[in-house]
């Protein structure tokens, strides 16, 4: 895949779009794909969005924040507020009409916070084990005295939730400016329909964690699909077909 790359005054986004032929004459929504901490466009759920998207005939989105793939940027100094931002410029900048935005892990997160500020072009959203919050219910809050010492002392430390090839820097950064986006301790206002799918094998988000998030929108068309065996990264045969049936459902 050779990305195009959306210029900012101080970074350069890497993206990938498709413009579908049902789109262009019949004005239907788009597809929009928001991907997870230190993943990339290119994963198992981004391409799978794209095949079906092309052959839907529907507009497709996807891209990498400041810091993950082929996006300038450094992770480290990355917060969710900047990932939001990108975020944000991506979605006012390539996409036009109504969306259908499908956030996987974090980028569940960050897709609550794009329907919020964008709520009269988001028309619809699927979350993927999405993980509002994570930072501090799924991390901080989980972490040993010694652990945070560390992070306090070093500006960082490892997930030991992901497996070791997999691991990225969570820093002391990260979680302190997250503070401002927490959602999960008050109303949300998502005005758009809503279709949680969750794993309940989620070694990383627990499934208890979906059931939070469908109390708390406050639009009453939330539903949630809890696949029994499933684990956090849902990427099998039948578990990209529960995604594309949620995804259709709205198309």
């Amino acid at each position: 895949m050779t990305p195009e790359f959306l210029t900012l005054p101080n970074r350069r986004l890497a993206y990938q779009r498709l413009i579908g032929a049902a789109n262009t004459y019949n004005n239907g929504p788009g597809v929009v794909f928001l991907g997870g901490f230190a993943s990339d466009m290119t994963g198992t759920k981004a391409s799978f969005l794209a095949e079906r998207c092309k052959a839907q005939g529907c507009d497709y989105l996807r891209f990498d924040y400041r810091g993950h793939g082929h996006s300038g940027g450094d992770f480290r100094e990355s917060t969710l507020g900047d990932w939001l931002e990108d975020t944000l410029a991506a979605f006012d900048t390539l996409t036009n009409g109504p969306q259908i935005v499908v956030g996987s892990s974090m980028g569940g997160w960050l897709a609550l916070l794009l329907a919020m500020q964008r709520p009269e072009r988001v028309k619809a959203l699927v979350g993927v084990a999405a993980a509002p919050d994570f930072t501090e219910d799924l991390i901080w809050l989980r972490l040993s005295l010694a652990q945070r010492t560390q992070l306090e002392r070093d500006g960082f430390i490892y997930d030991e939730t992901m497996p070791p090839e997999e691991q990225a820097p969570v820093t002391l950064k990260l979680i302190e400016e997250a503070r401002r986006h927490l959602l999960l301790h008050r109303i949300i206002p998502v005005t758009c329909p809503v279709h949680l799918l969750q794993g309940m094998d989620d070694a990383e988000v627990p499934w208890q964690h979906a059931l939070r998030i469908l109390e708390n929108i406050e639009h009453g068309d939330v539903r949630a699909t809890f696949i029994k065996d499933g684990n956090h990264r849902l990427s099998r045969p039948q578990d990209l077909a529960a995604l594309w049936r949620a995804v259709g459902e709205f198309l």
